[in-house]
This record gives C-alpha cells, sequence and structure tokens, in this order.
C-alpha cells in the first residue's frame, strides 16, 4: 500500500519555530528549526517509553515540554518509508508518535518523507569525523535534522512558488495603462 507523506507549504501556520522528530523503537531524534524555519539543528535524543499499545510515556511528555519551551507551531515527523514509496515496519509507531503529539499539543503534526535520512545523516557524521561508536549517541538527531531541513527547504520553496503565482495573478489581472 503507497503510503502519501504531507506536502511542505500546504496549511502552512506561518512563521515560527518547527519541531523535527525521527521516531526509532528504542529512541526518538528531535531537532528544531531557527524562528525563522529556514535551518534544522539537532535538539537531543528522547529514550522511547510509550508502547503503541498503552498510555502515553515520559517521551511524548519530553516532546510536549520542547514544543512548549521552544514555542513550535509545527512538528513534522518523519515517515519511514521503503524506496517503493510503501510503509516499513517502522511507520506504525511514528503514526503513533504523530497521532499523540497532535492529540496533546493541538499544534499541526505533518508526516514527511523520511526515506534514506538515517543514511544521508551517517554520512554526514562519517565525513565530519564523528566516530561509529560516538555516533550512535547523534544519530537519531542527526536523522531527524535531515527530515526536519528536506521539510524547511520544500517549505520555503513551495511559498516562493506560491508568492510568484501570486504575484503573476496580480499582474495579469491588472489593467492596462492607457495611452
Amino acid at each position: 500500500m503507497k503510503i502519501t507523506p504531507d506536502t511542505p507549504g500546504v496549511d502552512d501556520p506561518g512563521a515560527g519555530r518547527r519541531l523535527g522528530i525521527d521516531v526509532g523503537t528504542v529512541r526518538i531524534g528531535v531537532a528544531v528549526s531557527d524562528r525563522d524555519a529556514r535551518m534544522a539543528m539537532p535538539l537531543e535524543t528522547v529514550a522511547r517509553s510509550t508502547k503503541r499499545r498503552g498510555p502515553d510515556g515520559q517521551d511524548i511528555k519530553r516532546i510536549l515540554d520542547i514544543i512548549e519551551e521552544y514555542q513550535v507551531v509545527e512538528v513534522v515527523v518523519g515517515l519511514p518509508r521503503n524506496l517503493k514509496g510503501t510503509g516499513s515496519r517502522s511507520i506504525a509507531h511514528a503514526k503513533d508518535i504523530a497521532f499523540r503529539v497532535r492529540r496533546r499539543s493541538k499544534l499541526p503534526v505533518r508526516m514527511a518523507d523520511e526515506r534514506l535520512s538515517t543514511v544521508v545523516a551517517q554520512q554526514a557524521l562519517h565525513a565530519s569525523g564523528v566516530s561509529e561508536k560516538a555516533g550512535r549517541k547523534v544519530i537519531d538527531q542527526a536523522a531527524a535534522v535531515e527530515i526536519l531541513q528536506s521539510w524547511l527547504d520544500g517549505r520555503s520553496n513551495a511559498l516562493v512558488a506560491e508568492t510568484s503565482n501570486s504575484l503573476e495573478s496580480d499582474n495579469n489581472s491588472a489593467p492596462a495603462d492607457e495611452e
């Protein structure tokens, strides 16, 4: 079954910080954007405590605390699809965390394509000289950065295109100057 991620820029909440989340079965990587929603930065790795069938755990509480502390306006959760665009086994975990955060925060929670985010994050860590052992502590954050940065770039492109289309339609509907 094809799983479709959300599209950046659609129903955009406007200015403010975004939170990126990479959901794993053991850890949740968290990244945050700057106030202008242009750059994603690693924030922390949260130990996963919420089970798929059960009450919210300390991980959800920590994410909600981060949302409040950073005055987040939108949450972006990685949607773990395979290269064919169908859901991987981890998709249920990501959707569950997204549902819980949406329910408790009342914020827009978007599902973003995260294919290859961990691979890209591993390559970036390796290229910056971080050992594999040291990288295990921050790989989830790095993956969250990749997910969020991709979303921010897509959002920026969508907003620029929307502005350009709006300007074009304004110019096309403006009356011609009479001579």
